[in-house]
């Protein structure tokens, strides 16, 4: 599934790739570059009163200015009533939006089948006096704890198990509550669905993932409406520190012009190694929502562009994962995802996440698809000896 082909025509704008390609770059200067490079200062020529918009390097960054531009078209294209602030990672991203929104005796709701530092987060939240609610993502299963809620927090496609739920039907409930909402939306990308289309306040997520896509880059970022709530998430930010290096700003704008160009051919061929996995006797619990038999796909085919660049699939015991995995050749045994090299793992060696000892999660790289799908079916083969 793609909307790229017409999505420019139907918002009378430029399609993904072009604005993928152009956003954020400044004006054109002449005998200046297309994208500046990096701003290294901590400190600026500052005389007379602090009235511009660079005083000093925890607080604003010129690097950082057009990567958020950037990010802010791609989220929210032509809304100029969207800001969108970097920080130093996605995990910092994510803590940015729940402390700067929670007080204590207020209540949260989080998906109990998230990203799995959020055990973490929800210790720290309960130590802070703050009541967690936790509830599975599908069957939009947070619906019913949200009642005296102040915020939700959605991860849709949850990271590992791939689950979906209908984000505009967990956001009208949340707002006739008077419950904010955050959509993480580091799995699907802005190319894969926009959360504040959707009618989410915040969407929020790991740029070191898909929309950097090497794997030479930590970073996180939030977009939302300008107001209060984002005032409050600037305001942490510099409270805490937890900003990019102007080195990793000026990589991630760099990569986010061949966003469109990668997140196709990774969805393309995810979609091609999971058909080739339907079927399989040794695989169980397939899941990507990109399939028409998917527990997800109905929900995700309504809101989503694109499905994805990760699989998720379980084999029948630890020794045949790893056996599995030690058998890819084009695939690195590695965790994160979204990058141009494909990586698998055992979800299960990190704990933290409810998988088999045999759960595999696989994120689909920008190789051949004919060849990742040979490696995969070659290494299920050799794994059963």
């Amino acid at each position: 599934m793609s909307g790229s082909a017409t999505d420019g025509e139907l918002s009378g704008g430029p399609g993904e790739g072009t604005r993928a390609v152009r956003a954020g770059l400044p004006e054109p200067v002449k005998y200046e570059p297309t994208l500046p490079g990096p701003v290294f200062a901590a400190h600026f020529h500052l005389p007379g009163e602090p009235t511009g918009p660079y005083t000093y390097g925890r607080d604003e960054n010129p690097t950082w200015t057009h990567l958020e531009h950037a990010i802010g078209e791609l989220e929210a294209p032509g809304q100029d009533d969207v800001e969108t602030l970097v920080f130093a990672s996605g995990m910092a991203a994510i803590s940015s939006v729940l402390f700067s929104q929670l007080r204590a005796g207020d209540t949260v709701v989080l998906p109990d089948d998230g990203y799995q530092v959020l055990p973490l987060v929800r210790a720290q939240l309960e130590a802070y006096g703050i009541e967690v609610r936790t509830a599975p993502t599908g069957g939009d299963a947070q619906l019913d704890v949200l009642d005296g809620a102040k915020l939700l927090w959605i991860e849709s496609p949850s990271n590992p198990g791939l689950d979906v739920c209908d984000i505009r039907r967990l956001v009208e409930a949340a707002h006739a509550r008077g419950a904010l909402v955050a959509v993480d939306n580091t799995l699907a990308t802005p190319l894969g669905q926009r959360p504040l289309e959707l009618g989410a306040d915040f969407s929020v997520a790991s740029g070191t993932k898909q929309l950097t896509g090497h794997g030479d880059v930590l970073l996180g970022y939030v977009t939302g409406r300008a107001g209060a709530p984002m005032t409050a998430v600037r305001r942490w930010r510099k409270i805490v520190g937890a900003i990019p290096g102007p080195m990793e700003a000026w990589l991630a704008h760099r990569s986010i012009a061949t966003l469109q160009l990668r997140v196709e051919r990774q969805n393309t061929t995810a979609m091609a190694v999971a058909e080739a996995l339907r079927g399989r006797p040794e695989v169980s619990g397939l899941r990507y929502p990109g399939l028409p038999d998917d527990p997800s796909h109905k929900v995700a085919s309504q809101q989503m562009r694109r499905y994805g660049c990760v699989i998720s699939f379980t084999l029948s015991t630890r020794a045949r994962a790893e056996s599995f995995l030690d058998a890819l050749r084009l695939v690195d045994d590695a965790t994160s995802f979204g990058g141009v090299r494909s990586t698998a793992e055992r979800r299960g060696r990190w704990g933290g996440d409810a998988v088999p000892e045999g759960f595999i999660r696989l994120s689909v790289g920008a190789e051949d698809p004919e060849d990742l799908v040979a490696d995969v079916l070659r290494a299920l083969e050799e794994s059963a000896r």
